[in-house]
């Protein structure tokens, strides 16, 4: 999976730091702009799948960046995020080609929602779920159930099954998962035991009682995710 960005252009740097740990607590990679000028480069010259907008700048203001992005027709989401409450603000802001409006201050839970709900929006073409049988991980709520019950597994553990899930019916080997995974293509060692280790913590929970086997092994060559018995 590609990693969904996401620029915050927000000058209260301690805001921009929690809105920063929040949006990366849920895996997704964000950049942080604190000026109006700086926020409109880098939403103008780079791709993200979100931005989080202040309209209150140095330099450049809110509504005048979406006003330009816009007209330059750059339709990435962007959520406006402001101390600015009154409804002629919000008409604008939305008339100017905001996707969505929240008043500071606010819940995180509730930003965290509305972001999901604009990047659900925003690639609409790209599939949210992966699924083999009743095992389905969320991509976008980093959530996984098997038969229903929800899998606690961690940040490498996710990666790991979305990886052989994208892969599903396919060998991949250890190459491939030290490479696309671990990002360690030119490792001196190699980690075929902290992968196997990995593996096998992830098989404990993913191929609970009850259910059928999905992750196997493939003596020699590396790992498979399927319904059926290799």
């Amino acid at each position: 999976m590609q990693d969904v960005r996401i620029l915050v252009v927000e000058d209260e740097r301690k805001l921009a730091q929690v809105l920063a740990s929040a949006l990366r607590a849920q895996h997704y990679d964000v950049v942080l702009a604190d000026t109006g000028e700086d926020g409109f480069f880098h939403a103008n010259a780079d791709h993200f799948d979100l931005v989080l907008l202040d309209l209150m700048l140095p330099g450049r203001n809110g509504l005048e960046i979406l006003h330009t992005l816009r007209n330059r027709h750059v339709e990435t989401p962007v959520l406006i995020v402001t101390a600015r409450d009154a409804l002629d603000d919000r008409v604008l802001g939305l008339d100017l080609g905001a996707d969505d409006y929240l008043v500071k201050p606010f819940a995180l839970p509730e930003l965290l929602a509305r972001v999901r709900a604009l990047l659900r929006r925003g690639r609409p073409m790209e599939a949210v779920q992966l699924k083999a049988g009743n095992l389905e991980l969320d991509l976008l709520s980093r959530r996984v159930t098997r038969g229903g019950r929800v899998l606690d597994l961690t940040a490498r553990e996710f990666e790991l099954l979305e990886y052989l899930l994208r892969h599903q019916g396919h060998v991949v080997s250890r190459e491939m998962l030290a490479h696309d995974v671990w990002k360690e293509p030119r490792r001196a060692t190699p980690i075929d035991n902290v992968i196997d280790v990995q593996v096998a913590r992830l098989r404990r929970k993913v191929d609970i009682d009850g259910h059928s086997r999905l992750i196997h092994t493939i003596r020699g060559v590396g790992f498979v995710l399927r319904e059926a018995e290799p």
